[in-house]
C-alpha cells in the first residue's frame, strides 16, 4: 500500500525500511507504520496507561493526564507537525503512542525507586523498558514474543541510551555507539513529547492548585500569552482564560519547532534517511524558544515537581515499590504464576530482579496500592 507520495525524500518510507525482527506478510490495506500503531493501541501495555499517572497520582482527580491521554496529546502534536514537515505521519504516531509503555507507576517517582532497586542488577531505564514491553513481553502472537514492530519504531521508543546496554541491544543500539541520528520522526516525537508534558503539567499543576496564575505570571513565556488572550477576550477569567492561555502557548511551541527544524532541514539539505542519520539533530527549537523551554521546565521542577505536596505522595510512591521488590526478590513465590517459572527460588538473582522489574513496572498505580496491600496489611487478601 503506497501513501508515501508527498512524503520527504528523507522520510522514512516502510518500502526502505530495516524491517521486522520475524518476517511477516506485509498488510493488504494499511501500511507497515500504520500496523505497528494498531498493534500498540490493542496491547495490553496500551490500555494500562490509562492508569499510570504524570505527577499527580490516578486516585487525586479524574481530570489530571494519565500516561495514556498524555500519549495520545504527544501523538497529536506530532502529526501535527509531521505533516507540515512531510515527514511519516503513520511512523511519528506509532512511535508516540508507544514511548511510554515501559512507565513504572507513580511516574517518575517508581521509576526512580525501582532503579535504585535494579541498580546491582543492570538498573531499570523507562526507554529501555517500552522497548523490552515491545520486542518480548506482549504476549498476543502465536509466532513470536512481544508485538514485532519495524526497526524505526523500535528506534523512536529508544530515545536514550548507556552505550553499556547499547552494545546488548545489536542494531538497534548501533547508533548510540556511532554517535548517529534517529530518523526526524523520532526526533519530532521526543520534540512533540516535551511541549505536551511541559504544557499539560502547567494546566495539571494549576487544577490542582499547587501552582497559581501569579506565580507563572512571574514566566515572561506564559505571561505574554496571557496578555494576550485578556486582550482579545476583555474580562475572560477562570478556566476558560488558562486554556486559552496554554493553546496559545502550545501553538506558539509547534510554529517555532517547525519553522526552526525547516530551516535546519533545509541548511543541511539531506537527500535520503541515511543523511538524516548522519547529521546532527535536524528536528529543534530556535535558541530563543529553547530558553524560553528551559525556563518554564526549571520553574516546573522548583514548584511543582518539588512542591511538598508531590513530595509526600513522591515519598509514598517510592516506598510502595520499594518494598514490592523486596517482597518478591526475598519470596519469588508470591509472584503471580505467569512470572514465575520451574526452579525460580533458585535462579541468578539478576535474572529473577528483572523479572520482578517487568511485574512492578507493569503494575497501575491503582494496583501498585492494591498489590501493596494485599502484602502487608492483615486483613487485605
Amino acid at each position: 500500500m503506497d501513501t508515501g507520495l508527498q512524503l520527504a525524500p528523507y522520510a522514512a518510507r516502510p518500502e526502505r525500511s530495516s524491517g521486522r525482527r520475524f518476517s511477516e506478510p506485509p498488510p493488504d490495506s494499511r501500511t507497515e507504520f500504520q500496523r505497528d500503531r494498531d498493534r500498540i493501541i490493542h496491547s495490553s501495555a496500551f490500555r494500562r496507561l490509562e492508569y499510570k499517572t504524570q505527577v499527580f497520582i490516578n486516585h487525586e482527580g479524574d481530570l489530571f493526564r494519565t500516561r495514556l491521554t498524555h500519549s495520545i496529546e504527544v501523538a497529536q502534536i506530532a502529526r501535527s507537525i509531521a505533516r507540515n514537515l512531510r515527514l511519516n505521519e503513520d511512523l511519528v504516531e506509532a512511535i508516540s503512542l508507544a514511548h511510554d509503555l515501559g512507565h513504572t507507576p507513580f511516574g517518575h517517582a517508581g521509576q526512580d525507586a525501582l532503579n535504585d532497586c535494579m541498580r546491582d542488577h543492570g538498573g531499570f531505564e523507562h526507554n529501555l523498558q517500552s522497548l523490552r514491553v515491545v520486542d518480548k513481553l506482549e504476549q498476543r502472537y502465536g509466532a513470536f514474543d512481544g508485538l514485532n514492530l519495524m526497526f524505526e519504531t523500535r528506534e523512536g521508543i529508544l530515545k536514550h541510551c548507556s552505550t553499556a546496554n547499547a552494545r546488548k541491544l545489536g542494531e538497534i543500539g548501533q547508533r548510540f555507539l556511532e554517535k548517529k541520528q534517529p530518523s526526524l520522526e523520532a526526533q519530532l516525537a521526543n520534540l512533540a513529547d516535551e511541549i505536551a508534558y511541559n504544557n499539560h503539567d502547567i494546566d495539571d499543576g494549576l487544577r490542582s492548585g499547587l501552582l497559581t496564575t501569579e506565580q507563572l505570571d512571574g514566566i515572561d513565556f506564559y505571561a505574554r500569552h496571557r496578555r494576550e488572550v485578556e486582550a482579545a477576550y476583555p474580562g475572560i477569567g477562570g478556566r476558560r482564560a488558562i486554556n486559552e492561555t496554554i493553546r496559545r502557548m502550545i501553538n506558539a511551541l509547534i510554529v517555532d519547532l517547525t519553522d526552526a527544524s525547516s530551516r535546519r532541514i533545509a541548511e543541511a539539505r539531506p537527500a535520503t534517511l541515511n543523511d538524516v542519520r548522519n547529521a546532527g539533530p535536524l528536528i529543534a527549537f530556535s535558541e530563543a524558544m529553547r530558553e524560553e523551554a528551559a525556563t518554564l521546565k526549571g520553574f516546573l521542577h522548583e514548584n511543582l515537581y518539588r512542591h511538598y505536596r508531590v513530595n509526600r505522595m513522591t515519598s509514598k510512591a517510592r516506598r510502595i515499590v520499594t518494598e514490592l521488590f523486596d517482597a518478591f526478590m526475598g519470596e519469588p513465590n508470591l509472584l503471580p504464576p505467569d512470572y514465575q517459572a520451574p526452579g525460580s527460588d533458585h535462579q541468578d538473582e539478576s535474572v529473577q530482579a528483572r523479572i520482578v522489574a517487568d511485574y512492578i513496572a507493569g503494575m497501575t498505580d491503582r494496583y501498585a496500592i492494591r498489590e501493596h496491600r494485599r502484602l502487608f496489611v492483615i486483613d487485605e487478601m
